[in-house]
């Protein structure tokens, strides 16, 4: 071979190797971070560069800490891959997608109460969103404005921010969502503190923080923190008792991230939803327990009324050579996450959900009895309503480590397990919790039975002797 011959196959051979993850430039140089690179790279070595910086996040099975959806069947994956390009927003261009959203909100409505026979647009409305807080905002949007409206018809001077400044009722444990809805549209956020061993809504108190300013009370389906549930039908009916005299009604808006679509699948749960007179709208996650990953929301309005969801917040798109409420705040998104959520309620239907959800409550439940046996942990909330476990040290737990440094022990071993301290008035209380989701099957919390005694006994096997239990775990949070 000539020395030209040479060089060209060099060459040939060098080009080759670039293609390669570990034959390439790239494999031997720090990734690009503060400015785009020069050139470009083959996409074999930048999808292998991508995973390679994420090669210590956690894997998702062993994440017990997100509510998030982290795995869907692979049918669900190939039908999101092929509809990412979708614009959900477009409804005149994708009226399938536009079906499907409208589709769901129906059989999420049903789920949640409201009769077979009435049919969405004509009796009830409703929306996806980018994730359930947006549905927050626009139920706390559509409080808010009614409000005005009937503030304004009772003689209320609305523009007089001393005398009648907007306020919204809520426990202290709830999602950031509705401090940020509050200041952004400069609404008063009333928090109802937790008392003694409550965990939800005290509903010896709450009404004390309503008066003719109160757009609304939220009651929560699902608490992030420990995954216990106000008492929404006892709300409803201290509101109902209220309304009876008040110049101007509260409604009720359900928070049910997390809960909305565990709840309807089992039993053991009082009355939440529509059922109850006073409940106006509720917002769900379908990235929850509606099994799509992270990206998708829905919020259902009792009545498609504008006493309900007001005028100022419908803006009409064309749909179809005629037109449509667009309700939603965000605007372009996929409707990838659409399509998935309606995949899941055609693929399990009503049995399937249901069967789905009741083994996930089996699972939380054997946590729970297992938590017991090591004979150190007081149970806050045990799975028996939503499938969350929440504990703490027992006050005579005779070890010298505090839950953060579980929470570290258990990292060791690949498991996410958050600790935390629980809200105000109870914020001397750490916890810990885990999220049981769908894909958390009984041989995972096996698996993580057995690591968490490997963990405690390296706990106690690092600490050594016995120190102030109570001074450990009410140490500040990290």
């Amino acid at each position: 071979m000539s020395k030209n011959d040479q060089e060209t196959q060099q060459m040939l051979d060098a080009a080759q190797l670039e293609k390669t993850f570990l034959g390439s430039t790239a494999a031997g140089e720090s990734l690009p971070k503060n400015t785009m690179p020069a050139g470009p790279m083959a996409p074999d070595v930048a999808v292998e560069m991508v995973d390679h910086f994420r090669l210590n996040e956690a894997k998702a099975n062993q994440n017990l800490a997100t509510f998030c959806t982290t795995e869907m069947e692979p049918q669900a994956d190939q039908l999101m891959m092929r509809t990412l390009n979708t614009n959900a927003i477009d409804k005149s261009e994708y009226p399938k997608t536009s079906a499907m959203e409208n589709y769901c909100v129906s059989m999420i409505a049903h789920l949640w109460g409201i009769p077979d026979e009435e049919k969405f647009g004509d009796d009830f409305i409703g929306t996806s969103t980018v994730g359930s807080s947006e549905g927050c905002m626009l139920g706390g949007l559509a409080l808010l404005h009614t409000w005005k409206h009937r503030a304004k018809a009772a003689g209320l001077d609305i523009d007089d921010l001393h005398a009648h400044k907007p306020n919204l009722v809520i426990m202290s444990g709830n999602q950031v969502v509705w401090e940020k809805f509050c200041t952004y549209w400069n609404v008063d956020f009333r928090q109802v503190p937790i008392n003694g061993d409550q965990v939800s809504l005290d509903l010896d108190h709450v009404m004390d923080y309503v008066d003719e300013n109160t757009i609304g009370i939220i009651g929560i389906e699902g608490i992030t923190y420990t995954g216990s549930v106000d008492d929404i039908q006892g709300l409803d009916k201290l509101v109902t008792e209220y309304n009876k005299t008040a110049a101007l009604p509260v409604r009720i808006h359900v928070d049910a991230a997390f809960g909305g679509l565990f709840a309807p699948f089992v039993d053991g749960f009082k009355p939440w939803d529509f059922r109850l007179d006073n409940v106006v709208s509720i917002n769900v996650s379908g990235h929850k327990y509606g099994m799509v990953y992270p990206g998708l929301g829905w919020i259902v309005w009792r009545k498609n009324s504008y006493d309900i969801l007001p005028k100022e917040m419908r803006f009409s798109v064309p749909y179809l050579g005629s037109s449509v409420d667009s309700i939603a705040i965000n605007f372009s998104h996929s409707g990838a996450h659409i399509n998935a959520q309606y995949y899941n309620f055609l693929r399990f239907g009503l049995a399937g959900y249901k069967a789905i959800m009741n083994n996930v409550r089996k699972v939380s439940l054997k946590l729970t009895d297992e938590l017991r046996k090591f004979g150190i942990f007081d149970i806050l909330v045990d799975g028996k309503e939503l499938p969350i476990n929440c504990w703490k040290l027992s006050d005579n737990a005779n070890v010298s480590w505090s839950l953060y440094d579980m929470e570290d022990a258990l990292a060791k071993y690949g498991w996410q397990v958050p600790a935390y301290p629980l809200p105000k008035n109870r914020e001397e209380t750490i916890t810990s919790r885990i999220v049981v989701r769908p894909g958390m099957t009984m041989a995972i919390a096996d698996d993580f039975i057995d690591d968490l005694k490997l963990a405690i006994a390296d706990l106690n096997h690092s600490f050594g002797d016995v120190k102030d239990v109570n001074d450990k775990n009410k140490t500040t949070v990290r």
